[in-house]
């Protein structure tokens, strides 16, 4: 596989070279990277009118802008109280999407990649979609979920792991993933529909849905890998080798060698970004809030990626910060 040979060997070569810049970035609980000088841009091409940049909207949330098209992940920005971060969770909160809150920062939407459907990924994806007109692109459950909230069928794409699509300036590789598991060992709101189901009323009546992994890569820039939980099925990231992956920080130990079962089948990234660590029931303002629980599972994740992939530079994003990998 000759392309993928040269991306590793690319990718190796500049091992020593600083990945990320940007506008900002958050001093957390450790030293997040430090900004380095961007790297010279590559020739534009007929589409490229920018840089590429990434923008984190929290929970596993981003923006990313290629050009003049815009591809989100999980895009969750209504963050609606559900008592999950005060001891009072209650699984009847109704579904209520926050307009004004997207309006004010979804412009555009090419592409929407849905890793999983519980609410806190999948809630205000529907929206976005009849906002934008952007194709929706996640699991069969997503896709009939989907067609639930009155999604037209042309802007859904069922995908299950294995897919490479090609946009032209960039491509997405469909990853099958898993979702993490609680301290009992289960999922939360586990199961899957084979059929359009009423319309959703309530964040349980949204279930998990199988879990997707994403591979982006832009022509001329980053490999870049999304997770939407913390599990992975190692064997399926053979081959991957990103620049950057985003991952989700554990919210139990009883997934076991997460973390370097996830990094060595990645080959371990230059850059390796934390997310799904914040209190994602309060707004986007900087600094995330993070609670005291998920500040020390932050710092336990940050130290484990420094001892296994000491190679690797670990960035704690600020929200809506745009970084250039």
């Amino acid at each position: 596989m000759p392309n993928l040979d040269r991306r590793r060997f690319l990718r190796d070569a500049a091992a020593t070279t600083a990945l990320v810049s940007a506008g900002g970035l958050v001093a957390g609980s450790a030293t997040p990277a430090q900004a380095a000088p961007p790297a010279a841009a590559p020739t534009p091409t007929a589409r490229r009118k920018g840089a590429v940049s990434f923008r984190w909207w929290g929970t596993a949330g981003w923006r990313v802008d290629i050009g003049d098209r815009t591809v989100l992940v999980d895009p969750f920005l209504s963050r609606i109280d559900t008592g999950l971060f005060t001891g009072a969770f209650n699984t009847a909160t109704p579904l209520t999407v926050r307009t004004d809150v997207i309006d004010a920062r979804v412009d555009r939407a090419t592409t929407v990649l849905v890793t999983h459907t519980h609410w806190d990924h999948f809630m205000d994806v529907p929206y976005i979609a009849g906002r934008t007109g952007a194709r929706v692109f996640g699991t069969l459950t997503a896709y009939h979920l989907g067609l639930a909230y009155g999604v037209p069928a042309a802007q859904l794409s069922a995908v299950k792991g294995g897919e490479v699509l090609d946009f032209g300036d960039h491509s997405v590789e469909v990853v099958s993933s898993l979702h993490s598991r609680n301290a009992g060992y289960a999922v939360a709101f586990p199961g899957v529909r084979v059929s359009q189901p009423a319309k959703p009323a309530t964040i349980g009546d949204l279930p998990e849905g199988d879990t997707l992994g994403y591979l982006l890569r832009v022509d001329g820039g980053p490999s870049v890998y999304f997770t939407g939980a913390s599990d992975v099925a190692e064997r399926n990231l053979t081959g991957l080798a990103p620049d950057v992956a985003m991952v989700a920080v554990q919210s139990a130990t009883t997934t076991g060698d997460y973390l370097p079962r996830l990094l060595a089948g990645l080959d371990y990234p230059k850059v390796v970004v934390p997310v799904h660590y914040d209190n994602f029931e309060t707004g986007l303002q900087n600094p995330p809030v993070v609670a005291p629980a998920d500040r020390v599972r932050l710092d336990d994740m940050i130290a484990a990626v420094r001892r296994i992939s000491p190679r690797s530079r670990v960035l704690v994003p600020e929200y809506e910060t745009a970084y250039h990998f």
